[in-house]
């Protein structure tokens, strides 16, 4: 066995400076769960959707992650925080290791939008290891619907996908459903934590490398801690998940490239389905009641 305890916090989030709650949140949990090892918040929990609080890497906000890490000796990976990098604003998640170092930051490639404005796009992929347990791989909120992210990650090695989400939107049943294929497809842990309050909606869970859900939360304030065993991904990538479908090695070995990726692909019918914007009401025509005679 390769056993790590990793705990989520599913926690109100509000648009002001979020970080004292964290840390009392953090404090209950440690106190709790003295075996927790990691410890993953949800997207933008640090200030909530709030462009404003933007800061460099490193500033206040970001040290007081590093205080907290160093102070419970633990892993922590605070949701994501807006950045103010090269005069634009990015939806970043810092990695701090036990010691209290930045050991990686992620910047969200796939912002939502239209809906996500403020953030440009980060061009980077960002897997870290956890010296003695194994690689792990970072996927912000919108991002998992994108299995070509996911895919990039566990083919650079990534066993488990840290996914913190800030979901409050009528399509979070498709969020959940996605978020298990992806542990399916990709044989691994995906840990998927959601805020509440202008944070989300909750129902953060974690699912195993067979798609199964090992814990959900509902919609209220909760811990996830959950021990997994990383041998299991080694495993089941080397057998198959459940004995059966190999789909890493299939990809691996598969005949043909996919010319959608390539610079010629034909993107006549892409381009046809107009601009990425917020939909508008459309105009409808009303019957009125004739007037009464006067």
């Amino acid at each position: 066995m390769t056993p790590f305890a990793i705990g989520g916090i599913q926690m109100y989030v509000g648009m002001q400076n979020n970080v004292d709650t964290i840390r009392q949140r953090l404090d209950v949990m440690m106190h709790l769960y003295p075996w927790v090892q990691m410890v993953v918040l949800s997207e933008l929990a640090a200030h909530g959707p709030a462009a404003h609080s933007a800061q460099p890497a490193g500033g206040e906000i970001e040290q007081s992650f590093q205080e907290m890490a160093r102070r419970h000796r633990i892993w922590l990976v605070p949701g994501s925080l807006f950045e103010k990098r090269d005069g634009a604003i990015y939806n970043m998640t810092p990695v701090i290791d036990p010691t209290g170092d930045v050991v990686a930051r992620y910047r969200k490639i796939f912002p939502f939008t239209p809906y996500e404005e403020a953030s440009a796009a980060g061009d980077e992929f960002c897997v870290f290891d956890v010296p003695g347990v194994g690689r792990f791989g970072l996927s912000i909120c919108y991002d998992m619907w994108f299995p070509e992210l996911q895919r990039q990650l566990t083919s650079m090695g990534a066993e488990v996908i840290l996914n913190p989400v800030m979901a409050n939107f009528v399509d979070r049943p498709a969020d959940l459903a996605i978020v298990q294929a992806s542990a399916a497809m990709f044989q691994s842990y995906v840990v998927s934590v959601n805020g509440l309050g202008v944070g989300g909606n909750g129902q953060s869970m974690i699912v195993d490398p067979a798609g199964r859900i090992l814990h959900q939360a509902g919609s209220h304030e909760a811990f996830l801690p959950y021990e997994i065993d990383l041998d299991v991904v080694r495993r089941q990538r080397e057998r198959g998940l459940l004995g059966l479908g190999q789909p890493l090695k299939s990809f691996r070995d598969r005949p043909v490239e996919f010319p959608v990726y390539g610079p010629d692909f034909d993107r006549r019918y892409l381009d046809s389905l107009g601009t990425l914007e917020k939909p508008r009401r459309e105009a409808t025509v009303v019957a009125l009641p004739p007037r009464a005679a006067e």
